[in-house]
């Protein structure tokens, strides 16, 4: 467990308070996370973000009428801190009887807490239901491993060594996964998730990489590491000239956690799944 997730609400009881209270952030930082994986601040091998979305956001309008939507936060991959997600959730249903002027407003301040809380500015987009409507579900990019023949034995933690590839080709391919499975490292509850592996470099033996990924069934860690221990892992394997690997994860608390990390710097894209 991450030393500092012991005294954040995760795990707890606790009260909820349902009026504007920014103290409820409780931010961890990454750095001890990023040493188990030999990586400091100044020596991140990928930019990146995660995207959090909330399906539970409500709030006030100065005549009194609650309003609901959807939030989009984009929190750099490289801000000191993650913020313990019960924390935000906590956080958000203290603004469900606050009154805002306008959506700018409760936008603004949204803004500054989290980006207080993280470490570095934080994006946030407040979206109607009509607009997720809208846009529906997708499917993810290239091709799906999931139904390759393989025997799984090792469900505790991850193991790299199960990743094969072949030197002699060279390949510009997505591969993705549906049945990645990691455990919250405070609660021990499942968190499930959708990977999608970008790459150009050396070819991967798809049947090695699903071993690898079911490999985590029983790992604990938070989604943000898993991504990153997924990305290290491939990247010492493959030596590859670019490589993006990202999650979309069910979501718990009305809140889903999308890591996505690369080489590159690209626009990433915050698109939902069927499952989200």
């Amino acid at each position: 467990m991450h030393p500092a997730a012991e005294h954040s609400p995760l795990g707890k009881s606790s009260e909820y308070i349902s009026t504007y209270t920014p103290s409820l952030l409780f931010p961890i930082p990454r750095a001890a996370k990023w040493a188990e994986l030999g990586l400091s601040a100044e020596t991140l091998p990928y930019k990146g973000v995660d995207f959090w979305n909330c399906f539970e956001l409500s709030w006030l309008l100065p005549s009194g009428k609650p309003v609901v939507a959807i939030g989009e936060f984009s929190i750099p991959a490289d801000s000191p801190n993650i913020i313990e997600s019960k924390s935000f959730k906590l956080y958000l249903n203290s603004l469900n009887q606050t009154a805002f002027a306008d959506t700018a407003s409760l936008e603004a301040t949204l803004r500054t807490d989290l980006s207080a809380a993280a470490g570095k500015p934080v994006s946030v987009r407040i979206r109607s239901l009509a607009e997720i409507e809208a846009e529906g579900v997708m499917a993810l990019p290239g091709v799906c491993i999931d139904e390759l023949d393989i025997s799984v034995s090792n469900y505790e933690h991850p193991r790299p060594e199960l990743l094969r590839c072949d030197d002699s080709r060279t390949v510009e391919e997505s591969v993705h996964s549906h049945l990645l499975k990691s455990n919250c490292p405070v609660t021990s509850q499942p968190d499930w998730g959708s990977v999608v592996v970008e790459y150009r470099g050396s070819a991967l033996d798809h049947a090695s990489l699903l071993e690898y990924l079911v490999s985590f069934r029983q790992h604990s860690d938070f989604h943000e590491q898993c991504v990153e221990r997924i990305f290290l892992d491939l990247q010492r394997l493959l030596k590859p000239e670019k490589l993006t690997v990202y999650a979309r994860y069910v979501r718990r608390g009305g809140l889903d956690i999308n890591p996505y990390r690369s080489t590159e710097e690209v626009a990433f894209q915050n698109v939902r799944l069927a499952r989200q």
